[in-house]
């Protein structure tokens, strides 16, 4: 295959393997409508380069490290599925403080410590980090990769690390194309949504990650 025909192949991929909506994607919807599209851009490169490291484990043929990853699935389970919960837990107390915000605003009372600045605590490369960090616990996605190029026999026609390299940066393009998608409808749809109905979504996507979390520790502990 040639580098192009390969490049077009990762970025397929790569949106492939990024569009199912997880925890990972309510998060960044959470955040875009909570402080901008940059943050949830932030949030979904962390998980397109998360993605791309395991697609790299993936190319390059480096089982050994899919079957450390696999020996240690119950310990990043269990991490990962407790960083969901305080993430979801935090989400629904930054909900509330919203909603305390906007019953300020109506009464005319000077809020606490608003949202805004809670957040800047955070940045870009808080949002970015967490993400990234999330999506590698989750090692499921790498045995995605390698079912995806089992199944498509890409593994045995990638020959050479040159390859192997044109289709990771793929993947990482692919994915990086479904996280802006995301973040820049999210973040017109906020312009459309009033501070009640943000307010809802950010208290649904923290009843969320504390599921997807709660989920992640008994798949651990079973």
């Amino acid at each position: 295959m040639d580098f192009v025909e390969l490049f077009i192949k990762g970025i397929v991929i790569g949106v492939v393997i990024a569009t199912p909506v997880g925890p990972i994607g309510f998060l960044c919807i959470s955040r875009t409508l909570e402080y901008g599209a940059a943050i949830g851009l932030a949030t979904g490169l962390g998980a397109a380069m998360a993605d791309t490291v395991y697609g790299a484990v993936a190319a390059y043929g480096l089982m050994q490290v899919a079957i450390t990853l696999s020996q240690h699935d119950g310990v990043l389970r269990i991490v990962g599925g407790a960083a969901l919960c305080l993430i979801g837990l935090r989400t629904l107390f930054l909900a509330d403080r919203k909603q305390q915000e906007a019953a300020a605003k109506e009464t005319g009372d000077k809020p606490g410590l608003s949202v805004a600045s809670l957040q800047a605590v955070r940045g870009l490369p808080g949002s970015f980090g967490s993400s990234f960090l999330l999506t590698l616990a989750n090692p499921v996605t790498m045995f995605g990769f390698v079912a995806i190029f089992a199944a498509v026999g890409w593994a045995r026609e990638l020959g050479t690390h040159a390859n192997a390299s044109v289709l990771v940066v793929g993947v990482f393009i692919g994915s990086a194309i479904w996280w802006l998608g995301l973040a820049t409808v999210t973040a017109l749809l906020s312009n459309r949504m009033g501070d009640h109905q943000k307010v809802w979504f950010q208290r649904l996507s923290g009843m969320v990650l504390v599921g997807f979390g709660v989920f992640a520790l008994l798949s651990a502990l079973t």
